[in-house]
């Protein structure tokens, strides 16, 4: 039988046109299934000192992610660094993985976002902080560079380089820990002259991604910045933008932070009201004061703004590699702003505030605007110290411009990078039995459906208590203190304590604090 060839000819040009289009579409399966991850965080960041969350501080490149993704309005941490980066890390709450009091125990009894990704065929990549007992590359990650300790001098955290001034640094804390991959620099002194922490914790992140690139295997990226965390230093054009800025004093910031917020639809007026300032009225300060005062906020903002270019500098990066459309990008901040102040003689500093040889920190006046509109600040477990700007965006999963209520925690991520990552969470790891995480996967959410936290959230930290269920929420300060209950759907800035009128709810409550203090501090079962 004689074959019509242009038949014949059209059906195999189809047969591979469909062969490819099938190929094309096995890719795009794939890369649906197995999207990059990355995961920024800032170190003593206010809940309102974004651009998309009511600042006048440029943020551009973080308020695109936002209006081109989602923001949270109750997203929590545990108002410390070190314990809040051990949720973040394994999805247990601190207690259970040893860093409840101490960052210089390793890790115990969990399991690392690093070794999770990782055995899902992720390549782990970790830039910036860490504030903890071990190596990164001990702990599942591929690469790592940066600050081991908690905090350090953002120009030179080693010693005094030849024709400069002597760095600034806490006299009890000094050396800091440095890693590049396996190695341990105590103290780690820079050579490059252009060194400032930001930048190179990025310029490390972007020249990894460019080494991996033709590898055929998604990344997990952990930037954990340093900034806007003290001492207070900047690069002097950064802090030049932001001149004149502040000169109207902490009311006046306060108050048009707020108008920003609720003329932006992230507050509602009718329940965030704005409770007592607890700042110094500025008319108080002598004008000598205050040029200090605006000079802090100025170095702080200045900050804040080079973390945001180099936030910028990645997001152009993974354009440039075809890997924007899929990423998940997630930001967040490990506690409230400071008002912690670092000085006299517990540190070497000396001259202008911003520069390589001066410590100076944020201040409890400064740090009352930042957390608008809550109350307190790190350390504390008022919203003020616990909830974090949390931006999540990921094209094509979650709607740009769009907000959500519910209450995340940082034990949430490794629920969530399971869930996305199609990863298995082990039952042991290396022989060893550990706990199951205690979060709950924030994909749900990000693809605008309702959720609902079954669990309370529990913290603890230092002399701060807190439990959130449902609409109530139980705070106090002070271990022996009464705790102060609040409705925190209705009242959500803590401005009414209904602890008198509801004390089957408070003992309630405090029972349920009490069973979890019981119960994380037992090994995995």
């Amino acid at each position: 039988m004689q074959l019509d060839t242009t038949t014949t000819s059209l059906g195999i040009i189809s047969l591979l046109c469909f062969s490819a289009c099938s190929d094309k579409q096995k890719e795009a399966n794939q890369q649906q299934e197995d999207p990059n991850i990355i995961m920024i965080s800032a170190d003593d960041l206010g809940w309102s000192d974004l651009g998309c969350y009511g600042s006048e501080i440029e943020t551009p490149n973080l308020d695109s992610l936002a209006e081109n993704g989602m923001r949270f309005t109750r997203f929590y941490n545990t108002s410390k660094s070190f314990p809040s980066r051990a949720c973040l890390l394994t999805g247990l709450y601190a207690q259970q993985c040893g860093y409840g009091q101490s960052h210089d125990n390793p890790i115990s009894n969990a399991v690392t976002l690093g070794e999770v990704l990782k055995k899902a065929g992720y390549r782990t990549l970790w830039a910036g902080k860490h504030h903890g007992a071990e190596k990164p590359v001990n702990i599942g990650f591929d690469r790592y560079y940066g600050l081991k300790d908690g905090c350090c001098n953002y120009f030179n955290p080693g010693d005094q380089r030849e024709g400069e001034g002597k760095p600034a640094h806490k006299k009890w804390a000094y050396p800091r820990e440095w890693c590049i991959d396996d190695s341990l620099y105590t103290p780690f002194t820079p050579e490059a002259e252009d060194f400032y922490t930001t930048d190179y914790f990025t310029n490390y992140s972007i020249n990894w991604l460019e080494q991996y690139k033709n590898e055929d295997k998604p990344f997990f990226l952990y930037l954990a910045y340093t900034a806007p965390h003290d001492p207070l230093m900047a690069w002097p054009e950064d802090i030049a933008r932001y001149e004149g800025e502040f000169d109207g004093g902490y009311q006046e910031v306060r108050q048009r932070r707020y108008k920003n917020q609720l003329k932006s639809g992230l507050l509602d007026a009718s329940l965030h009201k704005l409770p007592e300032p607890a700042f110094t009225p500025w008319d108080s300060l002598s004008p000598e004061k205050q040029a200090e005062q605006e000079k802090i906020m100025e170095v702080y903002a200045a900050m804040i703004d080079r973390m945001d270019q180099n936030i910028g500098r990645l997001l152009r990066k993974l354009k440039e590699l075809g890997e924007a459309e899929n990423t998940l990008i997630m930001f967040a901040s490990d506690n409230g702003a400071s008002a912690e102040v670092v000085g006299g003689s517990s540190v070497v500093s000396s001259g202008e505030i911003g520069t390589l040889t001066r410590w100076a920190s944020l201040g409890e006046n400064w740090a009352n605007v930042s957390n608008t509109p809550f109350r307190y600040y790190k350390n504390y477990s008022y919203e003020g110290g616990i909830n974090t700007p949390f931006i999540a965006y990921w094209p094509e999963h979650i709607e740009p411009n769009s907000k959500s209520d519910f209450p995340g925690h940082f034990i949430d991520l490794m629920a969530t990078a399971v869930d996305i990552a199609g990863a298995k969470y082990p039952e042991k790891f290396e022989g060893e039995k550990i706990h199951p995480y205690e979060g709950k996967s924030l994909l749900p959410a990000f693809q605008g459906q309702s959720m609902k936290r079954e669990k309370p959230l529990f913290f603890q930290w230092s002399d701060g208590r807190a439990l959130h269920m449902g609409k109530w929420k139980i705070v106090k300060e002070g271990v022996d203190n009464p705790w102060k209950l609040y409705n925190i759907d209705k009242d959500p800035t803590e401005t009414t304590d209904l602890s008198d009128k509801n004390p089957d709810v408070v003992n309630r409550l405090d029972s349920l604090h009490r069973q979890w203090r019981t119960r994380v501090q037992k090994a995995p079962e």
